[in-house]
């Protein structure tokens, strides 16, 4: 029986009633590849398990307890266990087989947490909040840009668990990734912590590149031409979208230079030059994102200004028939009055000098508005 079909008797050790419980109970499942970036065929939450020595994929053993206990007295390398949203009692066997911190378990089952590394012992737990750039054919007030995740990791002397929750952020090319380079990876389990950092940044990039295509677009919009009818919720939503980014990013910023500037035990001392170049990236997306937040002030301000400029053309416009319409009704209210004696009210010619005098009155304001620009 593989190592991999074994753990998932461990993900339900709260159930079984103990560790050694795990070898009998697995020897009755099929052999089962959990080797696949996507869930557990067996449906758990488990979605793989490996053993490395010096960097390359070590055979599987018959049981993970005692490969971990082999491990432990040899202090030789080291098992990547990847979890997908376990549940409490999937994920309570591996916290008691690992000596898992009561905390971190109930982070890392719970998620919805802040991005923060924490060291609980002998064991550091890092959090990632993962983004993911939403495809869309054309931006509306309630569309969807960003969609978020979690990762959560923890790192000891012999081992690295990798907890997953959200749609997106699969790690399966990353530990590919990772194998072609086994040098890199013989530096143990502080080098899986620095690739799932720097492959959380690099989506940050990602994604920042991707919004910066909506906002320009919908700069584009605003100062268009007709650009005052623009709708105003696409830009709102973009903030709403862009403050969703802000919040997974920013947090990021202190565990990355503690991690790069602080000695840590199960970090070594080589790859915190890596946390390094990861934070100078992060860095870089804050910066953009703190950017794209300003521009979208401005262009809300600019469509704003717009729209009461456009509003003030409207009420001149209006003024401006108003006055014109004015001459004609003063003219005819005045002749309209029931009285036997007016001036020119008998006269032969009197009404085609009336609708003279309405034309030539009308003709003169309607050129005076327009040579101002009203009209």
């Amino acid at each position: 029986m593989t190592m991999a079909g074994n753990l998932r008797k461990v993900t339900g050790l709260g159930r079984v009633g103990g560790l050694r419980g795990v070898a009998r109970l697995a020897r009755q499942r099929p052999r089962v590849d959990l080797s696949h970036h996507a869930r557990s065929p067996l449906g758990s939450s488990v979605v793989n398990c490996v053993t490395y020595r010096d960097g390359v994929r070590a055979g599987h053993g018959v049981d993970l307890v005692d490969t971990v206990e082999r491990m432990r007295r040899s202090g030789h390398g080291f098992v990547w266990l990847g979890l997908h949203e376990p549940t409490n009692d999937e994920f309570a066997g591996v916290a008691q087989l690992f000596d898992l911190h009561p905390l971190a378990v109930e982070d890392a089952v719970e998620a919805h947490q802040r991005p923060k590394v924490e060291r609980y012992g002998e064991t550091l737990f890092a959090v990632f909040k993962t983004v993911c750039y939403v495809e869309h054919e054309e931006l509306t007030a309630t569309s969807e840009v960003v969609d978020t995740g979690e990762i959560m990791v923890f790192v000891g002397r012999d081992f690295v668990i990798t907890v997953r929750h959200g749609r997106h952020g699969s790690l399966g090319p990353l530990r590919e990734e990772l194998e072609s380079d086994a040098a890199q990876l013989a530096k143990g389990p502080s080098a899986v912590l620095h690739a799932v950092a720097d492959h959380v940044v690099d989506d940050y990039l990602h994604v920042v590149d991707a919004v910066q295509a909506d906002i320009d677009q919908v700069e584009t919009d605003v100062f268009a031409e007709n650009g005052a009818r623009a709708d105003p919720g696409r830009i709102y939503q973009l903030k709403r979208e862009l403050l969703q980014l802000k919040r997974a990013v920013v947090p990021l910023g202190r565990p990355l230079l503690d991690l790069a500037d602080r000695p840590v035990r199960v970090v070594d001392p080589e790859i915190q030059a890596y946390f390094r170049d990861v934070s100078d990236h992060l860095l870089r997306a804050t910066e953009q994102i703190a950017a794209f937040d300003e521009l979208l002030n401005s262009i809300l301000q600019a469509h704003l200004a717009q729209v009461t400029v456009a509003q003030n053309e409207d009420m001149r416009k209006i003024t401006a028939w108003a006055a014109v319409i004015a001459v004609p009704t003063m003219i005819c209210g005045v002749y309209g009055m029931n009285f036997d004696t007016m001036p020119e009210l008998h006269w032969r010619f009197g009404y085609p000098l009336v609708i003279v005098v309405i034309s030539v009155g009308c003709r003169i304001l309607h050129r005076g508005f327009r040579r101002n620009g009203w009209l």
